[in-house]
């Protein structure tokens, strides 16, 4: 299985929890797919926890994983943030958020001590979230005349893309959704079919 057309995220929101010397650490593992997610649920979390000390977080996005942030909330520099996200990392997983809400309990933990309390917490979530698989997608929209039909529907059911809408008229238009690792092979034989023409698509 290629890799670069597959990626692991969590199918829904999850909690964690650890507690050091009375400092107790509730943590979520979020779902989301833009950056405008990312902020609409920190404030939603910063107001529901908003009495508590800190509220850290990290956040990974996209299936090539290369749009990340991570934030201490001012606790000391990298002691919250990086390690959340360094769980993120450690489970390859994408389009997620991690939130780690500290309470304090009176006692420093001393920067070691937050780090490990900071992983632990995310580790928590992660663990009892439900982590699934997902294919990267490509969408194709071919056009082609209506007698042609039966053959562009041979491709079809041979190569099993999702038809997302369709079209049909004395000149058709189908769009099609195939995991990104087949998608060339796909446009190759739709395009050898007669009158018709794959957007964007030129043989190599």
């Amino acid at each position: 299985m290629a890799e670069e057309d597959s990626y692991r995220t969590i199918k829904g929101i999850s909690e964690g929890y650890y507690s050091e010397k009375r400092s107790r650490f509730i943590s979520y593992a979020i779902p989301v797919r833009t950056v405008e997610d990312v902020k609409a649920e920190l404030d939603k979390y910063r107001k529901q926890y908003y009495d508590a000390r800190h509220v850290c977080w990290a956040y990974m996005l996209g299936h090539a994983r290369e749009e990340y942030r991570a934030n201490d909330d001012g606790e000391p520099s990298s002691t919250a943030g990086k390690p959340i996200l360094g769980q993120i990392n450690s489970n390859q997983l994408t389009d997620i958020l991690i939130i780690v809400i500290r309470y304090f309990g009176g006692i420093e933990l001393g920067t070691g001590g937050l780090i490990v309390a900071y992983r632990a917490a995310a580790a928590e979530a992660i663990a009892s979230a439900d982590i699934e698989e997902r294919t990267v997608d490509e969408d194709i929209t071919v056009c082609f005349e209506y007698p042609f039909l039966n053959s562009i529907m041979r491709i079809i059911k041979e190569d099993g893309p999702e038809i997302i809408s369709q079209d049909f008229q004395m000149d058709c238009e189908m769009t099609l959704r195939i995991r990104k690792g087949n998608a060339e092979k796909l446009k190759a034989r739709l395009a050898k079919v007669e009158t018709a023409t794959v957007k964007g698509w030129k043989e190599e």
